[in-house]
């Protein structure tokens, strides 16, 4: 056992993509969309500057890159696409041609077209409060002056975000791109001139240039389109929140659906042209209540597909709904956490994909620090590279390049990044051992090149992120034999009982069983939450893991998959919340009446 550093405050904000998976049903339920997002910033009374305020919160650090590739440039001709053929011309009539008096000619300059359909459906109490489709197109340009070992990729050198034009109307869409272009070359040479100001208040010189060299790639793949009936989604999503009608305890329930298409198009001044594209299709229920102590209490079973065949079937959510009530009902009868514990704890499948997330997907990124910070990345793992993260007998891949797997499509799968780097499978972890970061294009100490893994959101600039991580275990174990390794555990350390968490909240548990020493049994209790579950706890504590592996589909910024299995940790602090109950309702809810 370690030792135990002071409590922490964590946070863990996610978009999963199976059953309770959600952080919580408000989190959820003010969630913007991508496309209402980039309509907000449109109709903003500031204009321009606003849109770029909107850019800069969404900004994440680039990535770096790790392995240098040589690959064909031949593919489909551009031409034969309106959109691409218009936003090639641009950009080498933009190359040929952005020169300031006294400030250098780009070095590099990008275009970035997505082309967004949604539609969006809710439901709340047995009735449609939303129903709605939504289409939309994003441009991104970025210039950049100077060169690839500094440029003016700082502040307002950024890049441009706008609008653009629905139709494809390359005179429409040039113009459009030409004043975004005029715009990122006037902020571009602005930022350059800060950032070597900046720079130079640091003695030490920068080990790695500002954007990584790449070969030219050329794939035009298809494009993506919605395929469902609204009619009967809306159909599901009323009858699904009508079972409220058997619960008068119950103080919400709500479900919605959001399908979206997103075809993004890519060209840049070093020859690379890709086309790719995506659609996503979510589904949620979420139901709150209190228990008789004032105790909020929710769930949210939550649903991510690559298609609507790959969507439950009207019977799963409706079954789906009914147990999610009752186990609410279960929550408001449960007995609360009063004591500390400190033992073991077993985690389901479902609640590792969140923990493996957030702590590790999360920290394997190659983030660049802020100028003047001397740690090779940002978060927990900074400081990690050759070292060990987890025990010795797990290991951790990122391969977007997988489609599939156990006959579930991987939402997290690309040919292709948004910056037109090809994807590559990377391993983060051999045995314990922290090998790799996951990189775009701009690099970090020790990792000059990219692997593949540069990706935005539709308006966003692109920044290292994870597409399907997964856990590969050694000595894998039965679900079973997990369980009796629990009471064992329990056993020797003379405790009546152990926890198993089946769903978390955040790092906390929204669903926490007690399992009892002399037959197995388990027990809800409420009121739960974790203290100190951070990543050295995974490293020093997780004990052994499972040969149950569930896949994960997570919408989020960017589409990822994470596949993890059960796993135990042999101590963990448990203990009762600080939260405040909240109070309950003045007076009953009006009478139910007759179904319409």
């Amino acid at each position: 056992m370690r030792p135990r550093s002071p409590k922490t405050s964590q946070k863990c904000s996610r978009m999963t993509a199976r059953p309770d998976s959600m952080a919580n049903a408000l989190a959820r339920g003010s969630r913007l969309s991508i496309l209402e997002a980039t309509r907000s910033a449109a109709r903003s009374p500031f204009g321009r500057a606003a849109r770029l305020a909107l850019l800069l919160l969404w900004a994440g650090p680039l990535a770096a890159q790790q392995a240098v590739r040589v690959r064909s440039a031949t593919a489909p001709d551009p031409h034969t696409d309106p959109i691409l053929a218009a936003m090639h011309e641009e950009i080498t009539r933009s190359k040929a041609q952005l020169k300031m008096e006294n400030v250098p000619a780009p070095y590099y300059i990008e275009y970035r077209l997505a082309d967004l359909e949604e539609f969006r459906a809710e439901a709340a109490f047995g009735a449609i409060r939303e129903n709605q489709r939504i289409h939309a197109r994003t441009i991104r340009v970025v210039v950049r002056v100077g060169d690839y070992q500094q440029d003016s990729y700082f502040g307002p050198g950024i890049g441009v975000f706008d609008l653009g034009p629905l139709e494809s109307d390359p005179v429409a869409l040039r113009h459009q791109l030409w004043h975004a272009t005029d715009v990122a070359y006037k902020n571009a040479s602005e930022a350059l001139a800060a950032k070597r100001a900046t720079m130079r208040q640091f003695a030490s010189g920068q080990p790695f240039d500002d954007f990584a060299h790449e070969s030219p790639t050329r794939s035009i793949g298809p494009l993506a389109k919605l395929d469902f009936d609204a009619a009967s989604w809306t159909d599901l999503l009323q009858k699904s929140t009508e079972l409220f009608r058997t619960d008068p305890k119950l103080e919400s329930l709500s479900a919605s659906a959001s399908f979206q298409c997103v075809n993004q198009y890519f060209v840049n001044t070093e020859g690379t042209v890709t086309r790719h594209g995506y659609t996503l299709y979510m589904l949620t229920v979420a139901g709150e209540t209190q228990a008789d102590d004032g105790m909020r209490l929710d769930r949210s079973p939550y649903y991510v597909a690559a298609s609507v065949r790959e969507l439950p079937s009207a019977k799963q959510v409706l079954d789906d709904t009914a147990k999610m009530l009752s186990t609410l009902k279960a929550l408001r009868e449960a007995p609360v956490v009063e004591e500390d514990y400190r033992g073991p704890v077993l985690f389901s499948p479902d609640a590792s994909t969140d923990i493996f997330n957030a702590m590790i997907g999360d920290n394997v990124l190659g983030r660049r620090p802020k100028p003047g910070d001397s740690s090779r990345t940002t978060g927990d793992f900074a400081a990690s590279y050759k070292s060990p993260v987890l025990p010795t007998f797990l290991s951790v891949v990122d391969d977007p390049t997988m489609k599939s797997f156990q006959g579930k499509t991987l939402i997290g799968a690309y040919d292709y990044d948004d910056e037109g780097v090809p994807g590559a499978k990377v391993p983060v972890i051999e045995d314990g051992v922290l090998v790799n970061y996951l990189l775009g294009r701009e690099p970090i100490r020790d990792f000059p090149v990219s692997n593949g893994h540069g990706r935005g959101a539709p308006g966003q600039p692109t920044s290292p992120a994870i597409g399907n991580l997964i856990v590969e275990v050694k000595r894998p174990v039965s679900r079973d034999a997990l369980k009796q390794k629990l009471l064992e555990i329990c056993r020797q350390e003379g405790k009546s009982y152990g926890y198993y968490v089946e769903t978390l909240a955040g790092y906390n548990p929204r669903l926490l069983y007690r399992v009892y020493t002399d037959d197995g049994h388990q027990e809800l209790v409420r009121g739960a939450v974790f203290d100190e579950l951070d990543t050295r706890t995974l490293r020093h504590d997780l004990v052994a893991a499972g040969n149950d592996l569930l896949v994960s589909n997570r919408e989020s910024v960017v589409p990822s998959t994470v596949i993890a299995p059960s796993f135990l940790l042999d101590e963990l602090e448990v203990k009762r919340t600080d939260e405040k109950n909240a109070k309950l309702p003045e007076y009953s809810p009006p009478p139910l009446g007759s179904k319409p």
